[in-house]
């Protein structure tokens, strides 16, 4: 560094890093595609087909930079997410997180994210993929199709509403690599189904149908085509007030439940305690054939501790 600084000056070196952190951005904003009609309905895809739109750390900047964009936004009136491809999105994509992990690890659990406009936004980058679509003041709605698994399902949790078709397959998937959901499921799941059903489907990540998903809540309703009923919902929702639309959406999210901030933070706080951990390592070891022996279960009480 103090070469590039004889060679080029301080300003040069300000320069060149605000340079590659525009080429990163620029990068990052590949993985999703967007465009906003004269009504003001934006369509976001997620745009990684070739990776079953699976998340690597450009994809969640990306989703979460989209989010916090349409949020200041004001001729926005909803928002319509999709996958591009046969998935609308298959989770967190292992392979290439691992590739830098404690790096990565740490963009992803850095407390507040960046992308809350306000600048006392409550989530991480990893929860804020999902949880930013929560505070845009219009309907946001999610159509599903192909697979719909881990990080994928807590994106569209965070929509206000998800169209599926009946054969998309959806789990919560973290337990295949001995996790929890910690990208605000927390949040989404409690206003959705009942905790007992939470728990079974987060302790076994069975994979669902749409239709399943639909009867448990998971899922608004399953269509033959989620996207053109996204399209029909939207256009719907346009005819009302959008002063009314979002004052709804802020009544019910502000009084369904509460404590949001804690909820974030217990996520990452058990998510530390579990990463790298044997039985942690052992889960995720069994998907590549190596089958090794759980320990006993460690148990301890959830700390508390400073990560924001």
């Amino acid at each position: 560094m103090s070469n590039l600084h004889t060679m080029v000056g301080r300003q040069g070196v300000r320069q060149l890093s605000k340079y590659l952190k525009h080429q990163r951005c620029q990068f990052s904003c590949l993985r999703t595609t967007s465009t906003i009609d004269s009504n003001g309905i934006a369509r976001v895809q997620l745009n990684r087909p070739e990776k079953m739109n699976s998340l690597d750390l450009e994809m969640f900047e990306a989703i979460a930079k989209k989010a916090a964009d349409l949020k200041q936004d004001k001729s926005i009136r909803a928002v319509i997410i999709s996958g591009n491809g046969p998935a609308f999105c298959t989770g967190l994509d292992v392979k290439s997180m691992a590739g830098s992990f404690s790096k990565n690890l740490d963009r992803l659990l850095e407390r507040p994210s960046g992308y809350n406009s306000d600048g006392d936004g409550i989530g991480n980058l990893a929860q804020d993929v999902g949880y930013l679509w929560r505070e845009l003041p219009v309907p946001v709605i999610c159509a599903m199709h192909g697979f719909c698994f881990g990080g994928g399902l807590q994106i569209a949790l965070g929509a206000d509403f998800r169209f599926s078709t009946p054969d998309c397959k959806i789990s919560i998937m973290e337990a295949k690599w001995g996790l929890i959901p910690d990208m605000s499921a927390s949040i989404t799941l409690r206003e959705l189904i009942r905790a007992d059903v939470a728990k079974e489907l987060t302790m076994t990540g069975r994979v669902l149908d749409g239709k399943e998903a639909e009867a448990l809540g998971l899922v608004t309703r399953c269509v033959a085509d989620p996207l053109e009923e996204a399209e029909k919902v939207a256009k719907e929702i346009l005819s009302k007030s959008p002063d009314a639309v979002a004052k709804a959406k802020q009544l019910y999210q502000s009084t369904w439940v509460a404590s949001e901030t804690e909820c974030l933070k217990q996520e990452t706080s058990m998510q530390r305690q579990l990463l790298l951990s044997w039985n942690q390592i052992v889960a995720s070891s069994r998907n590549f054939g190596v089958h090794l022996p759980y320990f006993q279960r460690q148990d301890s009480k959830a700390k508390s501790q400073k990560d924001d």
